[in-house]
């Protein structure tokens, strides 16, 4: 019987529920949007989606493994969980709870930062790498952070932390809650961005017509791609600090390739050329002309496919790096 992985990436919204064969093949994907009341009915849902692949799929693959993305911090000391946007996982037990409906699977969670940089490598942008930055921008800002072919965690597995860089000075109240690069230049900081230009101009104003609050970074795109000036000045801002953000990271850690997804990536694609050229200014010189910046070739199942491969890497199934 061919062996199979159960992967699940968590977000902030949704739920996605993969099988992968353990070369790499995507044999199933589907999608569940996150209850309202999040706490303990994301556990349950995310047990029902286990369940349903089980069901449809067990009696063709031996499932060995599940694999899950969280959104946030997975504390291997305890196996618990912390999920800052999920409404009571401040310490949620989910190894546990996956544990006694995983069949005899073994259970493996990591962080979306992990996960990401992890898919890339096996299937992705990141394929024979062994140092490479997942730099996810989406309403958070994050990175998983690959350093002699291991992912990189610190002490408390939060390295990657990259919302939290210092970029700008004097330092605001505002950035107390997401840190400083997030709040100018996540999906978020986008339209706070453009909404700190248009008042200065004019407090009730609007971009084409639509009101302020109503602001979000596609309609900022849209904006930047018909040359509205508040956008062309908005996105000059962002650009900035994703390429300072790019360098402080090339400069740290001499990278051969800086990945950029997440939400945001899609849409902001375009701008590459731009970032490497801000970049440029600020980097070690040697390792900024070695470095490759590109976008991600899993999109939003890079975390899918790093949830995945994280069985197959614990369980030393397949050496780093190997072609499938």
């Amino acid at each position: 019987m061919n062996r199979a992985i159960i992967a699940l990436d968590l977000g902030g919204t949704k739920l996605a529920g993969a099988l992968f064969s353990d070369a790499g093949h995507l044999l199933h994907r589907q999608i569940a949007e996150l209850p309202a009341q999040k706490g303990e009915a994301v556990g349950e849902l995310i047990v029902q989606t286990i369940a349903e692949i089980q069901e449809e799929f067990a009696s063709n693959y031996q499932i060995h493994s599940i694999g899950l993305c969280v959104p946030g911090i997975y504390r291997s000391e305890t196996k618990c969980v912390w999920a800052p946007n999920i409404q009571g996982w401040e310490n949620f037990p989910l190894w546990k709870r996956l544990q006694a409906v995983s069949r005899g699977a073994e259970v493996y969670i990591d962080s979306d930062r992990a996960c990401c940089i992890l898919g890339e490598v096996w299937q992705g942008s990141a394929r024979r790498c062994k140092d490479a930055i997942f730099m996810t921008v989406g309403t958070g800002i994050g990175a998983g952070i690959l350093a002699g072919g291991e992912v990189l965690r610190g002490a408390q597995d939060i390295a990657g932390a990259i919302g939290w860089m210092a970029l700008d000075r004097p330092y605001r109240e505002a950035f107390e809650s997401c840190g400083c690069f997030e709040h100018y230049a996540s999906g978020e900081g986008i339209a706070k961005t453009i909404k700190d230009i248009i008042r200065v101009k004019s407090p009730a104003g609007s971009l084409n017509g639509k009101p302020l609050e109503q602001l979000t970074a596609r309609d900022v795109f849209a904006a930047y791609d018909q040359g509205v000036p508040q956008a062309v000045e908005a996105m000059t801002v962002v650009v900035g600090f994703w390429g300072m953000a790019t360098a402080n990271l090339i400069s740290l850690f001499n990278p051969e390739k800086i990945i950029f997804g997440g939400g945001v990536f899609g849409p902001a694609s375009f701008l590459l050329p731009q970032i490497r050229k801000e970049a440029a200014k600020w980097a070690q010189p040697i390792s900024m002309q070695h470095v490759e910046l590109t976008t991600s070739a899993l999109g939003n199942d890079a975390g899918l496919y790093g949830a995945a491969y994280q069985t197959l890497k614990a369980q030393n199934k397949r050496p780093h790096g190997t072609e499938i």
